[in-house]
C-alpha cells in the first residue's frame, strides 16, 4: 500500500551501509555504555504493532524491563522513532503503528459526510482497510469533487494521523447523470447548475434542442455529453422534475443525487407478473397459528408476523413463532429479479414514496403477509426459558395465514385497556401472550447489557396536495420494542442455525469502538467533572460502560452532548461473512433474517438456510468466500446510499416546511462543532442547520477538535457540543436542502465578561507551546552581528 519516500543511497551499490535498525541515538547510547538493556528500535516498533491498543512509554519500559537508570535514554529513543515518522502519536502520548500513504495518490469520492464534504478513499487501499481522514483544501474558483469522481491528490500528513490534501487535477468523471436547475438562455438552450451541494460551483451548457422543453428554474436530470475543447461541459436534459420548491420533487432529487435505480428491467417485471401463490405441498402447515403483523400505519409491505404462547414444558418459559415472507421462492438466484434486487441492495423509504427492492407485484402482493390470505413463509420456532434465554430453535418452510394486520398504536392502545373492534377479540389469546414473551426477552436484553441509545426519529406528514402538513417526533411505544425483540431473537436463531450447519452466513457485524475514539471520549468526560462519568482505563470495552455513562448524565444539561459523543465513538455496522459479533446488541453472532422484501442480505440468509436444511428450491448456489465478501461490501454501500438519500429528503422537506418562517427564532441544541461554525438541531421539529463561524459574537475562535468546542480568543466564550442556544432562521435553500441560522447573543453580557488572557486561551484549547519563529543563524541581542552591506 505504502511506498518509501526516502532517497536512494547516494553511494555506489557496493558501499558499506549501517544497520538500518540502529539509529544514531542508539549508537551514541551504546558507545557511552548506557545502552545495555535497552530494546532496539525494531523491537519497540514490533511491540507497538502487536499491541491491540496504543501504548505509552510506561508500557514499553515494563515490557522490556528497562531499569530506572535507562528511562531517560528510552525516552530519547521513542522521540527518535516519532521524529522519523515510524509510529503515530495519539492522545495521552500513546503510540500506534503508522499506516502511511504515498505523497501523491489517486482517490475517489465514495460518500459525503454530514457537512457535505467529500469522503475520499485512496484507490491504493483495500476495501477492508480503515479509511484515513483526508481533508481536501479547495482553492478559490476550484470546482468541488462530487460523488464517484476521482482526482490526483498531494497529501501532507498531520500530527493527528490524518492528511491535508491539495488537488493536482481531476480525473475522468464517473457520474452518469447530473441533477440541477435549468437556466434558460436566449438561443433556446441554457445552462444547468448542479443541485448537489458538492458540485454547486460547476455549470453545464445545454444546446438548443437538447433542453426537453425545460422552463427557467426547473429541476432537470441530464446526461453529460463528450467534453468540448473549450468552454463549459455540455449536457442533454433527459428528465424534468418540476420546480425546486415543489415538495413533490424532493424525493426525486434525493433519488437522482444518490444514483438510486428506480425503474425495473422489463425481464424482472415479467418474472414478477408471472409469479403465482404457492400451495402447501411439502411445506409445514402453519395456518392454525393466529399470527399477526404489527407495523406502522403507513406500511405497505408486511414481511413479518408473530405469535407467542406459554411453554408448557418449562415453567415461566415461552414458545415464539416468527414467520417471514418466503421471498427466496419467487426470486431465484441468477434471475432478472435477483440481479435487479441485488443492484438495489435494499428498499429506500421517503415520506411520500418508496423505491422498492422488488416490483410491487411481489413486495406489496405475493410476498406481503396480508390478513386472511395464504402466504409462503420461512418461520422459526423459538423456545425461551424463564429468563428470556433461547433454549432451542427450529427453522421450517411453511404456509401461513395472518389473523390480522395491526398497527403499533392499535396494539399499545389495546394493551392499555382501549381496544377497538379489530383488537378486542385478540387481546387475551394473542396480544397478552406477545407482551408476556416480550417482557421475558427484555429481561435477557437488560442482563446482557445492550447499548441503550434511544435516538429520536423524525416523521414528516405529507398532505394530499404534496405539501408538508407537519413534522413530528415518532413516539416509541412498547409495541415497537416488542417487535424489535422478536426480530432480534429470530435473527440470532438464524445465525446460530447457519453456524451449526456450516453454511455461509451474511452476518450483521457491529465491531467494537476504536480505542482511540474511546480514549478521546474518556478525556472529554473527565473534563465535565460529573460524578460517575469516568470511563475506567484498561478494561475491556463493553456496552455496559457506555450505559453507565448515559445513566450518570440522565436528566442533566450535559446529557445530549454525552449521548452524541457516545454515538460518534461507535463503529459503523456492516454486512460481512466474517463474524465479529454485534457490539451494540452484546451478541456473539447476529444476521438479518426478518426483512427479505426490503433487504437483499436477508434473502441471502434465507437461501443459505434453505440449502443447509434441504428445504427445496431457491437455495444459495455454491459461492466463494471472496465473492460473498464482495456482496457484503456492496450491500453495506447500498445501505449507506439509502440512508444518505433518506436523510437528504428529510432535510429538504424541512427546508420547505420552514421556508415561510425565515426570520423566526427557535430554541436549539448544538449537535456539531467544526472549524467553520456550529451545527444546531431545533427543539421544535428536529431540523438541522448551520450557524457560520463568522456570525458568532465578534472574536477569533479556536477549534478544539478533541473536546468538540469553539473557544473565543479574546472573550473566552465557549461553544460546546450539546449547548442550548437561541437562533434565528436567515435562509432556507430548497435546492441544496440547507438551513442557515444566526446565533442570538447578548452583546452587553459579552462586554461584562471582559478580555481573557492569551495564556488562559491556550489552556482552554490545549494548545501546544509554539516553536520560536526566529530563523536559525541570527544571534541573540548583544552578540556579534554581521556588518551592514550598504545595499538594500
Amino acid at each position: 500500500m505504502a511506498r518509501s519516500l526516502k532517497p536512494k543511497h547516494p553511494k555506489h551499490p557496493g558501499a558499506r551501509r549501517k544497520d538500518p535498525a540502529t539509529t544514531k541515538t542508539e549508537r551514541k547510547l551504546r558507545s557511552a555504555g548506557t545502552g545495555h538493556g535497552l530494546p532496539t528500535r525494531a523491537e519497540i516498533l514490533e511491540f507497538i504493532a502487536s499491541s491491540p491498543t496504543p501504548v505509552g512509554k510506561r508500557e514499553i519500559a515494563r515490557a522490556f524491563k528497562v531499569s530506572p537508570a535507562d528511562r531517560v535514554a528510552l525516552k530519547g529513543l521513542i522521540k527518535e522513532i516519532q521524529r522519523g515518522g515510524l509510529a503515530e502519536r495519539g492522545p495521552g502520548r500513546r503510540f500506534a503503528p503508522l499506516h502511511s500513504l504515498p505523497e501523491v495518490v489517486v482517490a475517489e469520492v465514495t460518500d459525503l459526510d454530514e457537512d457535505s464534504l467529500p469522503v475520499l478513499r485512496p484507490l491504493a487501499l483495500g476495501e477492508d482497510e480503515p479509511l484515513p481522514a483526508i481533508h481536501l483544501h479547495e482553492r478559490k474558483g476550484e470546482a468541488a469533487l462530487g460523488l464517484g469522481e476521482r482526482a490526483l491528490l498531494r497529501l501532507r500528513r498531520r500530527e493527528d494521523g490524518g492528511y491535508d490534501a491539495s488537488l493536482i487535477r481531476k480525473l475522468e468523471r464517473q457520474a452518469e447523470t447530473v441533477l440541477g436547475v435549468f437556466r434558460a438562455g436566449r438561443d433556446g438552450g441554457g445552462t444547468v447548475n448542479p443541485a448537489e451541494h458538492s458540485r454547486r460551483r460547476e455549470a453545464y451548457k445545454v444546446q438548443a434542442g437538447e433542453s426537453l422543453g425545460a422552463q427557467d428554474g426547473e429541476l432537470v436530470v441530464g446526461h453529460p455529453l463528450p467534453l468540448p475543447r473549450l468552454g463549459l461541459p455540455h449536457i442533454q436534459v433527459t428528465e424534468r422534475l418540476g420546480r425546486p420548491d415543489d415538495p413533490r420533487a424532493i424525493s426525486m432529487v434525493a433519488i437522482h443525487s444518490q444514483g438510486i435505480p428506480v425503474g425495473f428491467p422489463a425481464a424482472a417485471l415479467a418474472e414478477a407478473e408471472r409469479a403465482r401463490p404457492v400451495e402447501l405441498g411439502e411445506r409445514t402447515d402453519l395456518r392454525s397459528y393466529p399470527l399477526v403483523t404489527i407495523d406502522g400505519a403507513d406500511a405497505r409491505d408486511f414481511d413479518d408476523a408473530v405469535f407467542a404462547e406459554p411453554d408448557t414444558q418449562v415453567e415461566g418459559g415461552w414458545h415464539l413463532l416468527v414467520a417471514i415472507a418466503d421471498v427466496a421462492w419467487y426470486v431465484r438466484p441468477g434471475s432478472a429479479l435477483d440481479r435487479a434486487a441485488e443492484e438495489r441492495g435494499n428498499s429506500v423509504y421517503f415520506p411520500d414514496r418508496v423505491v422498492p427492492m422488488l416490483p410491487e407485484a411481489l413486495s406489496n402482493e405475493l410476498c406481503s403477509l396480508k390478513p386472511q390470505v395464504e402466504r409462503a413463509c420461512m418461520a422459526i420456532h423459538i423456545y425461551l426459558d424463564s429468563d428470556g434465554q433461547i433454549r432451542r430453535h427450529r427453522v421450517v418452510r411453511g404456509l401461513m395465514r395472518s389473523a390480522a394486520r395491526l398497527t403499533y398504536e392499535q396494539v399499545q392502545a389495546a394493551i392499555d385497556g382501549q381496544p377497538d373492534d379489530t383488537t378486542r377479540p385478540l387481546v387475551d389469546k394473542v396480544l397478552k401472550p406477545l407482551y408476556g414473551a416480550y417482557q421475558s426477552l427484555d429481561k435477557a436484553r437488560v442482563k446482557r447489557g445492550t447499548l441503550d441509545l434511544d435516538l429520536p426519529e423524525q416523521r414528516v406528514r405529507i398532505a394530499a396536495d404534496g405539501t408538508v402538513a407537519g413534522v413530528e417526533r415518532r413516539e416509541r411505544l412498547d409495541s415497537h420494542k416488542l417487535i424489535e425483540e422478536f426480530m432480534i431473537a429470530a435473527n440470532v436463531a438464524a445465525a446460530e442455525t447457519l453456524e451449526k450447519l456450516q453454511q455461509p452466513c451474511m452476518y450483521r457485524v457491529h465491531d467494537r469502538p476504536d480505542p482511540l475514539k474511546v480514549q478521546s471520549l474518556s478525556e472529554v468526560l473527565d473534563s465535565l467533572e460529573v460524578p460517575g462519568l469516568r470511563l475506567a482505563k484498561g478494561q475491556v470495552i463493553q456496552p455496559k460502560m457506555f450505559n453507565r455513562v448515559l445513566g450518570a448524565v440522565a436528566g442533566r444539561p450535559e446529557a445530549p452532548m454525552v449521548s452524541e459523543l457516545v454515538l460518534r465513538s461507535q463503529a459503523q455496522a456492516i454486512y460481512s461473512p466474517d463474524n465479529l459479533g454485534h457490539f451494540g446488541l452484546a451478541l456473539q453472532r447476529y444476521a438479518h433474517f426478518t426483512s427479505p422484501i426490503r433487504r437483499y442480505a436477508d434473502l441471502l440468509v434465507h437461501r443459505a438456510l434453505i440449502r443447509g436444511l434441504s428445504l427445496g428450491d431457491g437455495a444459495l448456489p455454491e459461492v466463494s468466500m471472496e465473492e460473498f465478501s464482495e456482496k457484503g461490501l456492496h450491500l453495506s454501500r447500498t445501505e449507506r446510499r439509502a440512508a444518505a438519500a433518506e436523510r437528504q429528503a428529510i432535510d429538504r422537506y424541512m427546508v420547505c416546511y420552514l421556508a415561510s418562517r425565515v426570520g423566526a427564532e427557535f430554541g436549539a441544541r448544538v449537535n456539531g462543532v467544526t472549524r467553520f461554525g456550529l451545527f444546531v438541531t431545533l427543539d421544535e421539529n428536529g431540523a438541522d442547520g448551520l450557524v457560520p463561524i463568522g456570525t458568532l459574537p465578534h472574536d477569533y475562535y479556536h477549534h478544539d477538535e478533541q473536546r468538540h468546542r469553539l473557544v473565543g480568543q479574546r472573550s473566552g466564550r465557549i461553544f460546546n457540543l450539546g449547548d442550548r442556544v437561541q437562533v434565528r432562521l436567515v435562509e432556507a435553500d430548497p435546492i441544496s436542502g440547507k438551513l442557515l441560522f444566526h446565533l442570538l447573543w447578548d452583546a452587553d453580557d459579552e462586554a461584562e465578561r471582559g478580555p481573557v488572557r492569551r495564556s488562559s486561551i491556550r489552556n482552554l484549547v490545549g494548545a501546544r507551546k509554539q516553536p520560536s519563529r526566529k530563523p536559525k543563524g541570527i544571534p541573540k541581542r548583544g552578540g556579534n552581528r554581521p556588518k551592514k552591506s550598504g545595499h538594500r
